[in-house]
């Protein structure tokens, strides 16, 4: 076989157990869960935001723009909720480049994944332990959900994952509001199957155990756009595209329906500084709809200290290595504009 077995990874019991929890994490965390629900349910009128780097490279830049987002969020708590993005682990299409903290604590050595796993808990953990805020996290690999499941508010499912069965039963037996996006070919009836599967219980294989789920009510969609044969980009946030989703949405009559808009991606043709303007086509359509005002629940937002991106070992401090994001100066304001706009 071509394997070769370098290291043992240690269980997410062990890890957690040697980084836990406290007390103060927990109750933060139970506070925005249930902040975060009532949005998606339509209890709370408030907006959601998911918004950070595209990817977390390092802990001391993350740490500082969660600190800055944490003061921004007292001043919009009145009409939003800010969740930062604290993505460790990378999707990569061909294999290649950085795959996230998880692989590499640091992106200029070589793939380390004990510590890998130790980083990316011990990130999570002093991000709420300073802020106060419990992040988002994508779930690329179902398995290592349980090393952060007591941190994380919010799970997104990629674009390549959502149609991968392992995915969509993880999420049906989590406790959190898990976002499924579109596939990359843009089929809304694929990722409205993965929300739909995601709120069933199911019986399956997981962690060498049998086990039952119950399913997950707080799963829903994200329109994060699609790229057609010829590797265009075709965005999925408009009006018609919007009004689209609604009448799919009833036909199934899914738990919950919500959708969240990926202002980045193939909605802007990785295009950053898009982000700003495609919100606010959004906010204006939930304005002259009230079908859309019940379903759009929120934005993901690419935002990190220094806009654009770097190559690997650039040198620019909170200056993303993996998808060009807005800078902080045109987060801020972003996120001021929309609190006037919900």
């Amino acid at each position: 076989m071509g394997f070769e077995y370098i290291t043992r990874i240690p269980s997410s019991e062990e890890i957690i157990s040697a980084y836990p929890a406290t007390a103060a994490i927990k109750a933060a965390k139970a506070k925005r869960d249930a902040a975060i629900q009532a949005i998606l349910t339509g209890e709370s009128d408030k907006f959601l935001l998911v918004i950070g780097p595209c990817s977390a490279d390092s802990e001391e830049p993350v740490l500082e723009y969660c600190n800055r987002l944490a003061v921004l969020q007292a001043e919009v708590s009145d009409r939003l909720v800010l969740v930062p993005r604290i993505y460790t682990n990378k999707p990569r299409t061909t294999g290649e480049g950085y795959k996230g903290i998880s692989h590499q604590p640091n992106p200029e050595k070589e793939p380390d994944m004990v510590a890998g796993l130790i980083a990316l808990r011990t990130l999570h953990l002093h991000a709420i332990e300073q802020t106060g805020l419990t992040a988002a996290d994508e779930m690329l690999y179902p398995e290592n959900h349980t090393y952060l499941a007591d941190l994380l508010s919010y799970v997104a499912i990629g674009a390549r994952s959502v149609e991968n069965q392992q995915h969509r039963l993880t999420v049906s037996g989590i406790d959190m509001p898990a976002g499924m996006k579109n596939p990359t070919s843009g089929d809304v009836s694929v990722m409205l199957n993965g929300v739909y599967a995601a709120q069933q219980g199911h019986i399956f294989s997981y962690q060498g155990y049998q086990v039952k789920t119950s399913g997950n009510p707080f799963a829903h969609a994200i329109l994060r756009g699609a790229v057609d044969h010829a590797g265009h980009s075709i965005p999925n946030y408009h009006y018609e595209d919007l009004q689209l989703l609604f009448a799919q949405y009833a036909k199934r009559e899914l738990q919950n329906p919500a959708v969240l808009i990926d202002t980045n991606h193939a909605n802007s043709n990785k295009r950053y500084k898009e982000q700003p303007r495609i919100a606010k086509e959004v906010l204006h359509s939930r304005k002259v709809s009230p079908d859309i005002h019940s379903l759009v629940k929120g934005l993901m937002i690419e935002s990190y200290l220094e806009e654009g991106n770097q190559s690997i070992g650039g040198g620019v401090y909170g200056k993303s290595i993996t998808d060009a994001c807005l800078g902080w100066g045109a987060s801020r304001d972003l996120v001021l504009s929309i609190a006037d706009l919900v």
